[in-house]
């Protein structure tokens, strides 16, 4: 068997965290995309299929106060921006996809600005 490309294996592992985890109306999924360069979030509601909030490193928002950041501080202000988010929309409990990631530095990051911003996981 040929051996897998890194993305590859994230999206295999993503397959399986992805059997347990769904999103629903009353506890909708926040799922966790990390490219070289950015991080991205969404809180997403599979019953319907809909994203209800997202928030990024490339959102125009939060663009100004990305400059001069590392990549895991500029994941934990995506956190709490999505969680400020989440909480005007009536979001305060999701379920957590990691997206096939370890739950290590950036994604990590993310996650506790989230919870910082009042996001319960």
């Amino acid at each position: 068997m040929a051996k897998l490309s890194r993305n590859e294996a994230r999206k295999r592992r993503h397959k399986r965290v992805r059997k347990k985890v769904h999103g629903t109306p009353e506890r909708p999924r926040l799922n966790v995309f990390r490219s070289l360069t950015h991080i991205y979030a969404q809180i997403i509601d599979d019953e319907a299929g809909t994203t209800l909030v997202s928030a990024s490193t490339i959102d125009r928002e939060l663009r100004p106060l990305m400059a001069g950041k590392t990549k895991t501080e500029q994941a934990r202000l995506v956190g709490e921006k999505l969680a400020e988010r989440a909480l005007a929309k009536g979001i305060t409990r999701v379920v957590f996809d990691r997206g096939g990631y370890k739950y290590f530095g950036r994604v990590k990051a993310l996650a506790d600005g989230a919870r910082a911003g009042g996001l319960e996981f």
